[in-house]
């Protein structure tokens, strides 16, 4: 099950540290939850508000919910994918490239709202979180892609790098998350050894110090940076790391890492 602090506990704990991050051009959910006492929280109504105009939310006939490809939201990406665009030449290029690292250069991606866009669940469910609700929608395999994503994967195996996509959906939504992905135009290698997802029946052995069959203890950044270390060992090097949760790039084991925005949830 995904940890989320519900988008009410969210939207206030980012009010109470003076992170009210929507409308500005920078938008996510990686600040601390230090409230100070006293202060009242912003309007949960009018920061909903907030969250449609950054999306630049519209509703289609059948009640699903997009974001607009000219929105602050899209605007934001497509910032964020230059740079890692710019980066990637770098790093693949001269005397940063192949023969000078520690290994094959590789990029690891996220798939919720990295990949593939969740916004009209979050919307339709007024973000309330549900593990069924939730894993009917992932099981649709009808998301969209993420605004300029699939290019910035073409971008890098353009440039020799290979691709790999760590998320905390369940390996039983392996499928629908594979399917998903083809469908919008994300061509790259999608099997078990380029797709990790939480496997909590059959655990890797290198996450042995947090997950048995028995039992899955591994926090998600446990989980997201000891794959990116098994990914090391196997002879590769992160350089480029996407999320948008800081945890899914807390823990190292990347050269640069990219905070896509989301500020719809939370997960720790």
């Amino acid at each position: 099950m995904r940890k989320f602090h519900q988008v009410a506990a969210t939207l206030a704990a980012c009010a109470l540290t003076g992170g009210i991050l929507y409308g500005t051009g920078v938008a996510g959910a990686d600040t601390g939850h230090h409230g100070h006492p006293g202060s009242e929280p912003e309007n949960i109504g009018l920061l909903t508000g907030q969250i449609d105009d950054y999306y630049g939310a519209t509703q289609a006939a059948d009640g699903t919910w997009q974001a607009s490809p000219d929105s602050p939201y899209a605007h934001d990406l497509a910032r964020i994918e230059a740079g890692a665009e710019r980066d990637i030449a770098r790093e693949t290029a001269g005397h940063h490239g192949p023969a000078a690292r520690h290994g094959k250069p590789a990029i690891v991606l996220d798939v919720d709202d990295t990949a593939l866009l969740s916004f009209t669940y979050e919307r339709e469910t007024n973000y309330v979180y549900n593990d069924a609700t939730w894993n009917a929608f992932v099981s649709q395999a009808d998301r969209p892609a993420v605004y300029g994503m699939p290019g910035l994967v073409s971008y890098a195996k353009k440039h020799g790098v290979t691709v790999f996509f760590l998320t905390g959906l369940a390996e039983n939504l392996r499928e629908p998350a594979v399917d998903n992905l083809r469908k919008v135009g994300y061509h790259t290698d999608l099997d078990q050894a380029h797709l990790f997802t939480k496997d909590k029946t059959d655990p890797p052995a290198y996450l042995a110090d947090c997950a048995t069959a028995a039992a899955w203890n591994c926090t998600t950044v446990q989980f997201k940076s000891e794959t990116r270390e098994h990914l090391e060992a196997s002879g590769y090097d992160i350089i480029g790391n996407f999320g948008d949760q800081q945890s899914d790039l807390t823990g190292g084991h990347a050269d640069h890492t990219y905070k896509l925005p989301n500020p719809t949830y939370f997960v720790e």
